[in-house]
């Protein structure tokens, strides 16, 4: 008979055969991956202003097909962001260039300085100069206004634009005979620190969009390959599935395989988040990407392209960063209605002055100035930045955002439900109780039922032997070993026949006896079976689904976060309440068939709780899709989970409360920015309307560009200084 299908006892519960197994599932979204988020571009408050900046989104997709030799690179968003950053740049210093003799032919300037310089003709060179500095400075942002009117969502461009062209045109029918003042040397000054606002806003947008850059710098470009021929090196591009590699020490692994020949420890802390070096023998898995530390290795080649764990990361990485925000919403709304609001607000003031006495061109002054201190760009970047600085800091603690929506909700959880087998705990038997019924004693009750266990491949045998192993016993020889079908094994030990039975073999063999102990252990609904040396019955070994460690601490942070914690499980009553005891979970669900765990978690939601559910995102898929926030736990590298929003690669449940940690930390940056992106403009504008005038206080346009342009950087730099 299958000894794995040896039955040890009346108690073995199935438990042990629904130890968790994860399944290969890498090709089982894929098409969802493409479709999840795509519609809309992560730095949408800019993108209104610089359309052929976010155009080569259809490049993305081959970031993977291109990876060799990181060509495909050159082409991503981030690559493409650099070159408008450093057109900025160049603009930026051309214009400011321009500006100085501007400046210095500004008649105010002249009188500010107490100097005097005219020449025939100077007024036309001024024109002229101030006419590059406008078409050519000012290109991104005419640009940018025929786009946002193209889209019908005026915004931050419209607002400049419209601005330095009223200055503009107002100069120049003034320098071709307009009685009035130019507004020249403010234009040219206002252009440049414009430029200069978005050359650093978006030098703080690179730095925040790092993450997949660094992702796929993780990757090798070459690799040694096992050829009948001998070693040859080759592009890792060229790898293909059952390919043999020769990794050595110090060698980052090429891609995701299985070691077949050699053991060594694997550095996988920039994959996983795994700080610990993980040993690695023949049989065990290795990421592409990760460093090999030790010995050399062989490796089958079992993923290569898209399809490897990293790549994978990186699509989850670039699609959470690119879907749209609830909070980014909002923004997005009110940057649209503050560009209305500045619109009119500016025609107001300049109405105001105008019926108040003033003239056109001090008038003009202060609409010029009101419209360019509201521009709403600190407000396009609120979100975005945060957004993107998140999901960098998540995917290096391997935490995986697939639902940038689930995960805003997240910060709102009230009751976490775990389920037990693979989450709560690991899944196999541990040996918990070991109770002494004669003179022999716990260590030699153990070293007997391990010696006799130790060549059966059934889970409560290993977990048996497990125990020895960690107690560092020497196990007696074992010979005539035979298996009792149904009711347990024996064979000979020492001399002695020795005998690891169920409490049915000792009912029907009349050696059943009442014990307080074993019976407290039975209640707890744990496996129990018992040793018998020569008839004798001696001693009894009760086991259970080992705990993890640490889902004592999971749970603890969660009561300290005023969060509950449920399990959920399809295990009986007797072990759910034991492991409930064990880690003081809130309550349980026991004997829950898989189809019926979505209607406990939706029990809980109709209590009006916000409900996050931990599951392995197999047999917890409908649990994990009713759930406000479906987390998946134990990935590994298999990101592909299709019904979780949020996968933790690690099989750690502490990660849980790191994700809702980040959740919140995240949306209190999202609220910070947005509230000074709105606040500062209470009493920016009516500064700049000219409020405080009979004060002494004035606002230029170009201070109003600065201040506009800090508040940018400001929100910027909050965004950077998200932590967890």
């Amino acid at each position: 008979m299958d000894e794995k299908k040896m039955v040890h006892g009346e108690h073995v519960h199935d438990e042990a055969e629904r130890a968790p197994e994860m399944k290969d599932m890498e090709h089982a979204h894929e098409s969802e991956h493409r479709e999840h988020g795509t519609e809309h571009k992560m730095h949408e408050g800019h993108e209104m202003a610089t359309h052929k900046e976010h155009t080569g989104h259809e490049e993305h997709e081959h970031i993977h097909e291109e990876h060799a030799g990181h060509e495909g690179h050159k082409h991503s968003h981030a690559e493409h962001h650099r070159m408008m950053m450093e057109d900025f740049k160049k603009r930026f210093i051309i214009s400011a260039i321009l500006t100085i003799p501007i400046l210095f032919l500004s008649p105010l300037i002249q009188r500010f300085l107490g100097f005097t310089f005219t020449f025939r003709g100077d007024h036309y060179v001024l024109f002229a100069l101030s006419a590059i500095v406008y078409f050519y400075g000012g290109w991104p942002f005419l640009n940018g206004m025929i786009e946002e009117f193209k889209k019908k969502l005026p915004g931050m461009m419209t607002l400049i634009a419209l601005a330095i062209t009223v200055a503009f045109s107002y100069s120049v029918a003034v320098t071709f005979g307009l009685p009035g003042k130019t507004f020249y040397w403010e234009l040219a000054t206002l252009i440049d620190i414009m430029l200069l606002g978005h050359y650093i806003e978006m030098r703080s947008v690179l730095g925040a969009s790092r993450a997949l850059e660094e992702l796929i710098k993780l990757m090798p470009t070459e690799a040694h390959l096992v050829t009948p021929e001998g070693i040859k090196d080759v592009p890792v591009s060229e790898l293909k599935k059952g390919d043999i590699v020769l990794v050595k020490p110090g060698e980052k692994i090429p891609s995701d395989g299985i070691i077949i020949e050699g053991e060594t420890s694997v550095n996988e802390a920039m994959l996983t988040g795994e700080s610990k070096p993980v040993y690695k023998k023949p049989g065990d898995t290795v990421i592409g990407g990760s460093i090999n530390l030790e010995g050399a290795i062989k490796v089958r080649i079992e993923k290569t392209g898209k399809d490897t764990y990293l790549m994978q990361v990186v699509e989850l990485v670039r699609q959470a960063q690119e879907t749209r925000s609830r909070t980014q919403d909002l923004a997005n709304r009110a940057a649209f209605y503050l560009t209305l609001i500045a619109i009119t607000a500016g025609t107001i003031t300049l109405g105001t002055w105008l019926y108040l006495g003033k003239p056109f061109v001090f008038a003009l002054e202060r609409m010029v100035t009101v419209m360019v201190i509201t521009c709403p760009h600190a407000l396009g970047l609120a979100v975005p930045l945060v957004v993107s600085v998140s999901t960098s800091i998540s995917a290096k603690k391997g935490i995986l955002i697939r639902n940038r929506e689930a995960f805003e909700r997240a910060k709102d959880v009230q009751v976490v439900v775990f389920d037990k087998t693979g989450t709560l705990t690991e899944g196999k038997f541990e040996v918990t109780d070991i109770i002494a019924l004669d003179e022999l004693g716990e260590e030699e009750i153990l070293k007997y039922a391990a010696a006799l266990e130790s060549h059966s491949s059934h889970p409560i045998a290993q977990g048996i032997v497990e125990k020895a192993k960690e107690l560092g016993l020497e196990v007696y020889e074992v010979s005539e070993s035979k298996v009792l079908p149904g009711k347990g094994v024996k064979g000979v030990i020492n001399g002695k026949e020795v005998l690891v039975v169920s409490p049915g073999f000792l009912k029907e063999n009349g050696l059943w006896r009442e014990d307080e102990r074993v019976n407290k252990v039975l209640e707890q609904g744990k496996t129990v079976v018992f040793l018998v040396l020569d008839g004798k019955l001696v001693g009894a070994l009760a086991l259970a689904d080992k705990i993890r460690p640490e889902s004592r601490e999971a749970v603890k942070k969660l009561h300290e976060m005023g969060i509950k914690a449920y399990m959920l499980t399809g295990d009986n009553a007797k072990v759910a309440k034991w492991v409930a005891e064990e880690l003081g979970l809130d309550g349980f669900f026991a004997e829950v068939l898989p189809h019926q765990k979505s209607e406990k978690i939706k029990e809980l939601q109709e209590q009006g709780y916000t409900v996050a559910m931990v599951g392995d995102g197999i047999n917890d898929a409908p649990a994990l899709i009713q759930a406000d926030v479906g987390i998946a736990i134990g990935a590994g590298t298999d990101v592909a989970i299709e019904s979780a929003d949020i996968i933790l690669v690690k099989n750690d449940p502490r990660d849980v409360i790191t994700a809702i940690h980040l959740a919140r930390a995240t949306y209190k940056k999202m609220v910070q920015n947005l509230a000074w992106a709105t606040g500062y403009n209470t009493f920016a504008i009516p500064l700049a309307a000219g409020v405080l005038y009979n004060y002494g206080v004035l606002l230029s346009p170009a201070v109003g560009a600065l201040l506009m342009s800090l508040s940018t950087v400001i929100v910027a730099i909050n965004a950077k200084f998200l932590k967890v």
